[in-house]
């Protein structure tokens, strides 16, 4: 929050004995206020400084007043203007409104309604600025190591913010290639203990008889073939974050003791007799169900209930609008220049596919499948024949859509048809009736049978039919949803 003497004010007043007497009213206030009596010497002063307010009269010497408020909107200046001025006709201060002035002020006006109408201003100014800090906190891009500004990632962005300053266990679900890891690493890095280790430990990875090991450690013979002492994961995540990916596939008998060491920060090697403390927080995740894992007797209920205390749901890739396209060309420009390869960008018709496509190996598969592209293929532009199964054949076969007729009785239609082929009898019939009806749909109508038409042939898919339509998943969503409140709901999926 800035302090009051931090506001710099400018006041441009033609009359120097007024702008004596206004500068006296704020003299007392802890305002740095700058007076100007021309319209130029005011225009050359915001080229180069940004006032957190500006006193303008109407009447200057070399230019209308207003052409000084016109400057700082059409310029987006961000600063407030008050019009103080004699006229004080509705009209004026209609028309200084509506070329932005936050307030209007008829001369003559004494020094408290001037203090209060500056407090006014810069008590605006300053929740302008919460206001904009606060969206521009709330819509990143890219957070550590994460690309995409969807709102699905906003909410992600915002709970690893809340959730990584305390020691909490943080509870990470959501299908595999999601970035469960990246969730993770941004946890760590957000906490006080970013300056100490992130030890990850992928649970599936490990065989059953060594995991236990590599979490606790071992002393030297505890087993055949450990000829010497070992730390395990818990000593070296010490002060730091220890990450415990796929949870779920860990044994019952492993779990229990996993169990005793989170709720005591103690634990003994494999093999040893001797308890050892350290100060660990614990990140876990899985691609499962966990409550179902805990209701088919696979995984704890206690421990289940000790882990899952801030829980953080990792949307698909297909859930996070045009997230696909940001994170696929970053993935482009990294194996491009990794490959030494020329490509630059996705053709358009490779966006929509990219777009459309369903990615049930999310972030992981677009990976994979951008890597093949650059390895494979040369060019400057990534086209439709350079994509790999099932890519290649993901834009659906949609025939065209008969054309529309427009027909009156009273148009002459000599130079057409007047039957179809005796072949298609059913279309001779259609263009009998189209000829026969004068017929122009609202486009709103037009516009929603389109839509229907292609989340039908999509079987459903609004992500591919948005791709068809080569529009924004979130366009059709925000349609369907303005149809609904208008009723117009009967066709639409």
């Amino acid at each position: 929050m800035k302090k009051e003497n931090e506001f710099n004010i400018l006041l441009v007043e033609d009359s120097p004995s007024l702008g004596a007497v206004y500068c006296s009213y704020l003299k007392g206030q802890p305002y740095n206020v700058t007076h100007v009596e021309t319209g130029q010497e005011a225009l050359d002063y915001l080229a180069t400084n940004v006032p957190s307010a500006v006193l303008l009269d109407l009447q200057l010497p070399d230019m209308p007043g207003m052409e000084i408020l016109k400057h700082v909107t059409s310029h987006e200046i961000p600063t407030a203007v008050v019009i103080i001025t004699a006229n004080g006709s509705a009209e004026i201060a209609v028309e200084s409104m509506r070329h932005g002035a936050f307030d209007f002020i008829s001369k003559p006006f004494d020094a408290k309604r001037l203090i209060v109408t500056v407090q006014n201003v810069l008590k605006q100014q300053e929740l302008n600025q919460i206001v904009e800090n606060y969206k521009a906190s709330f819509s990143r891009e890219r957070y550590h190591n994460f690309i995409g500004h969807s709102l699905a990632m906003q909410t992600v962005y915002r709970i690893v913010d809340s959730a990584a300053p305390s020691k909490a266990t943080v509870f990470i679900t959501g299908e595999s290639g999601t970035g469960k890891e990246l969730c993770a690493e941004a946890v760590h890095l957000e906490s006080p203990r970013k300056k100490n280790e992130f030890i990850a430990l992928n649970c599936a990875a490990i065989p059953r008889d060594l995991i236990e090991s590599e979490i606790f450690g071992h002393v030297k013979g505890a087993f055949t073939g450990a000829n010497a002492e070992r730390k395990g994961a818990a000593s070296l995540a010490d002060g730091g974050t220890l990450f415990l990916d796929e949870i779920c596939e860990m044994d019952l008998d492993l779990q229990s003791k996993l169990l005793r060491f989170i709720q005591t920060g103690e634990f003994q090697k494999v093999g040893s007799s001797k308890a050892e403390k350290v100060d660990v927080r614990f990140v876990c995740a899985t691609n499962r169900d966990p409550l179902l894992e805990v209701k088919e007797g696979r995984f704890r209920e206690d421990l289940y209930y000790r882990l899952h205390v801030i829980p953080i749901s990792l949307p698909p890739l297909r859930e996070r609008d045009d997230d696909v396209i940001a994170i696929s060309r970053e993935f482009l420009t990294n194996y491009a220049k990794e490959e030494s390869k020329p490509f630059e960008k996705f053709s358009p018709e490779v966006e929509n596919i990219i777009r459309g496509y369903n990615w049930p190996g999310n972030i992981r598969q677009l990976q994979n499948v951008v890597r093949n592209i650059v390895v494979l293929n040369q060019g400057g532009v990534i086209t439709p024949d350079m994509l790999p199964p099932p890519l290649n054949h993901e834009m659906p076969d949609i025939k065209p859509s008969p054309r529309l007729i427009f027909a009156n009785p009273d148009i002459n239609t000599s130079n057409q048809p007047q039957q179809a082929s005796t072949t298609d009898n059913n279309s001779s019939a259609s263009l009998a009736s189209a000829n026969s009806v004068y017929e122009i749909k609202p486009l709103w109508q037009v516009e929603k049978e389109a839509i229907d038409q292609a989340i039908e042939l999509c079987d459903g898919n609004i992500p591919k039919a948005a791709a068809m339509l080569e529009v924004s998943p979130s366009t059709i969503y925000r349609k369907i949803q303005a149809w609904k409140q208008e009723g117009n709901v009967n066709s639409v999926k």
